[in-house]
């Protein structure tokens, strides 16, 4: 595998110069996907037993945080390619020939996969309940039928890990592979937000998807799911949180051109001068370094197996909250300029909020571990 670091500053620039575009037209910055494919960098957690990188979380953080800088978009739906081909190469339950056909689609060709989990009326899973979603056997073969919403990278997609049930008289949950091709599968084009607006994450519809045995890849009772996926958890939540850092730290660089280049007439200077913008670019700087001390702080705990999920979760919320808190900061002070869609910071403010959105939200967060502190 390449050593991506001497590669991102180019990577972070071309993104950087489509994202407004892109964030226009809402379609998925397919030329990015590819930059990403010839770079090589679709299959850096996909186990080293299929040429894969095998990279770490503390190897993907940086990357993550980095290319958000450029689009946060496109740098989630490679989040989630690293979260899921993570989670592959250690499950115990995948058969093997489903994990080698997976493994080496991403080695060999870049292709794609998410977990599509949240259904309309269940919301997401890590709330609990029994998805709508359904696969059921019938003449000899399993099928599938049903919808998820808000499906990252849904259009630019090779595989789908959709979260189902069985329809048993004793439903099993969890993952079926849909070859996202396949027949019966139709992706309703859904997406409308007020930020992360590239990432594609549409309404997919399952309508008599017909599966084979292997790739039912993960079916157990519910009571079973109780205490898994811990590592997965923590990942999601600090790659969550280094995407968003990073969208906080373009605000913050364009904000240092902006007033630098802003001449005022009554000034005859650049606002740079003033000294209440020193304080200003103090505070955000404040917030981002806190930011980085907790990442750095969790990552290093997580390397010695001294942290879990609630501290992850918790660290995602910190740090999506100071990221939120100084783009806003930046965003109050320049007045009219931070709001035009002529400018980058309208963008960076938009996308940044959509930190708040992701599981878990912040609830969510604080009161596991609130419940911990008194436990």
């Amino acid at each position: 595998m390449p050593d991506f670091s001497e590669i991102l500053p180019d990577l972070v620039s071309r993104f950087s110069d489509r994202a407004a575009a892109y964030d226009l037209s809402g379609d998925i910055a397919l030329d990015n996907l590819a930059d990403l494919r010839n770079a090589g960098l679709l299959a850096l957690t996909v186990s080293p037993h299929y040429g894969g990188g095998g990279k770490t979380l503390q190897d993907i953080v940086p990357l993550i945080q980095t290319l958000a800088q450029g689009d946060p978009s496109t740098t989630l739906i490679l989040a989630m390619q690293c979260l899921h081909h993570k989670s592959i190469a250690d499950s115990r339950h995948w058969p093997e020939a489903t994990r080698k056909l997976v493994s080496d689609s991403a080695v060999q060709d870049g292709a794609l996969i998410n977990a599509l989990r949240v259904e309309p009326e269940l919301g997401t899973p890590s709330r609990g309940g029994l998805p709508a979603t359904r696969v059921h056997y019938e003449n000899g073969q399993w099928v599938l039928n049903g919808c998820k919403i808000y499906s990252t990278g849904s259009t630019a997609l090779r595989w789908g890990l959709v979260w189902a049930a069985t329809a048993e008289d004793t439903p099993r949950t969890g993952q079926v592979l849909v070859p996202m091709d396949a027949p019966g599968v139709r992706i309703e084009r859904s997406w409308n937000q007020l930020g992360m607006r590239a990432t594609g994450s549409h309404t997919v519809h399952f309508k008599n998807v017909l599966l084979p045995e292997d790739f039912l890849v993960d079916l157990r009772s519910p009571d079973a799911w109780r205490g898994e996926g811990q590592d997965v958890i923590m990942w999601h939540a600090i790659l969550i949180a280094a995407l968003y850092n990073g969208v906080a730290h373009s605000a913050r660089d364009w904000l240092i051109g902006f007033l630098h280049q802003r001449v005022p007439a009554n000034l005859g200077a650049s606002l740079s001068t003033l000294p209440r913008f020193h304080t200003l670019l103090g505070e955000i700087d404040a917030l981002l370094l806190s930011n980085r001390a907790l990442l750095a702080d969790w990552l290093t705990r997580y390397a010695k197996g001294e942290t879990n999920p609630t501290e992850a979760n918790l660290t995602k919320y910190c740090v999506s909250e100071n990221a939120i808190t100084s783009v806003q900061k930046g965003v109050a002070a320049i007045g009219n300029p931070a709001l035009s869609s002529d400018n980058a910071l309208e963008r960076h403010l938009r996308n940044v909020l959509c930190a708040r959105i992701h599981t878990p939200q912040a609830d969510t967060a604080l009161a596991a571990a609130g419940k911990t502190a008194l436990s």
